[in-house]
């Protein structure tokens, strides 16, 4: 299974997309459409090719993320809002959830609640992450 361009979009619009390094809310040096850099990463910008490059790799990731964590068939929505929420908090933020264990459980009515659990940074609401938390869900009520 792979992303539609769909959870593509959803992707770049709220990750942006910036050519020269920025911390992001996490404390995290990144570039282009949310890549998290490696500490030994010597990079200060970067073209638009090769941001799109970067984030075709880290959509892939996520997708191989969501395979290998999630043992049900998912619709293309919800494989879709899986792979946002993956490509934003990380492998590991999907692999220790109550989301994952509920919609292993097939536990679909649950799992509204579990992704709005994911909207803090350094425990504070962030609005961005409400707002993608909802698109996600819409994508994965589809």
């Amino acid at each position: 299974m792979k992303a539609s361009k769909q959870a593509i979009e959803l992707i770049k619009d709220f990750e942006g997309l910036r050519t020269s390094v920025y911390i992001c809310l996490a404390g995290y040096r990144t570039i282009g459409y949310g890549h998290v850099l490696a500490s030994n990463d010597n990079i200060d910008e970067i073209p638009l090719m090769e941001a799109e490059e970067l984030l075709s790799i880290d959509i892939n990731k996520a997708e191989n993320s969501v395979l290998r964590n999630i043992n049900i068939e998912l619709t293309q929505g919800q494989f879709d809002a899986l792979v946002s929420f993956t490509f934003n908090l990380g492998s590991g933020a999907l692999q220790r959830s109550t989301l994952r264990q509920k919609i292993n459980r097939q536990e679909h009515d649950a799992v509204p609640k579990e992704f709005m659990r994911w909207v803090h940074v350094s425990g504070m609401v962030v609005p961005g992450l409400v707002r993608r938390r909802q698109a996600e869900l819409e994508l994965y009520i589809l």
